[in-house]
């Protein structure tokens, strides 16, 4: 029996990949060398999920991996025509950064609920000028997305006595531990009553841009929005826009269509926007929890059992089941 080759991209490979040595041939990839490599690999680690470069190089045909995991909760910088319609098996990182992301989205509706930019910003001025703040307790969160991160995101929200609302590719009725969740054509009706709109959805074409000037405009003056998703599922020059003209209440990105932010780019000087460079998933030894559960599924690879995280390439994502 051949030895089986893992085709690693990234420029700096995850630790421990000695765990899985005499079991395959390792070989480093970069994006200039992707595309030859690929028809010689067994299988894909996309270290690297920031880039494009595997859909771009993805075999149209004759020998390609059987698996490729992503270390990343998203696959729509992956997915391609011919991957998808492949029998190649996808995973991904699903289970490393619904947690963090949930926390990140907590903290910024403390932080805006409780002014504490205005605190810093006062203190940095040396006034003492008392506030009143909101009370999180009773307000209302509309948390688009219902996979894991959202699920994440309304549990940990649900804990500081906010109301929450998820809302999902399709409703549920019977949902075993929230009990409802709304179809996405219940968006529109929930919006104005919200006082926080999270976005968690995975980008597809049909969540592509689906917040945009009709939405922002079915918002709450002091309603704040906030994108832990994918940047290109908001229209940025909209919300843009509805910041200027206080059609909503504040706003916070940690995902843009194009990353990194540009110096000059105006999202940078926006009034009552929140810039955080992608990194509401990354805590401490991310990146140590990302390589442990690759190597757990390549073992599960190896022994021809059934993968974790595997994805519906045609919907985009781990179905909840």
């Amino acid at each position: 029996m051949s030895e089986n080759t893992l085709l690693v991209f990234g420029a700096d490979p995850p630790p421990r990949l000695d765990r899985i040595a005499g079991r395959a041939r390792i070989v480093l990839s970069d994006e200039q060398s992707l595309a030859e490599l690929l028809p010689t690999a067994d299988a894909l680690l996309v270290w690297d999920f920031t880039s494009d470069a595997v859909r771009d190089a993805w075999p149209g045909g004759g020998p390609r991996p059987r698996w490729v995991h992503t270390a990343s909760a998203g696959v729509d910088r992956l997915l391609c025509p011919e991957l998808i319609d492949s029998d190649t098996v996808v995973t991904n990182a699903r289970g490393v950064f619904e947690q963090p992301i949930a926390e990140y989205v907590a903290g910024l509706v403390v932080a805006m609920a409780k002014d504490f930019h205005g605190t810093w910003e006062l203190q940095r001025q040396r006034r003492w000028k008392h506030r009143e703040t909101m009370r999180l307790a009773g307000t209302l969160a509309v948390v688009v997305g219902s996979g894991p991160i959202g699920r994440a995101i309304a549990r940990t929200l649900a804990g500081l006595g906010v109301r929450v609302e998820l809302v999902g590719r399709t409703a549920r009725e019977d949902d075993p531990e929230f009990g409802r969740v709304h179809g996405s054509g219940a968006l529109s009706g929930l919006l104005p009553s919200a006082d926080w709109v999270v976005c968690a959805a995975p980008l597809t074409e049909a969540t592509r841009g689906m917040f945009d000037a009709s939405t922002f405009a079915r918002m709450k003056s002091s309603a704040r929005f906030i994108n832990v998703g994918r940047g290109p599922l908001v229209v940025e020059n909209d919300l843009v826009d509805a910041l200027l003209t206080r059609t909503i209440g504040g706003a916070a990105l940690d995902v843009f269509e194009s990353e990194p932010l540009t110096a000059d780019s105006r999202i940078w000087d926006v009034p009552g926007l929140l810039v955080s460079p992608h990194m509401s998933g990354d805590t401490l030894g991310w990146r140590d929890a990302l390589a442990e559960q690759f190597m757990d599924n390549f073992d599960r690879w190896a022994a021809g059992e059934p993968l974790l995280n595997v994805v519906d390439k045609k919907l985009g994502y781990v179905p909840v089941t």
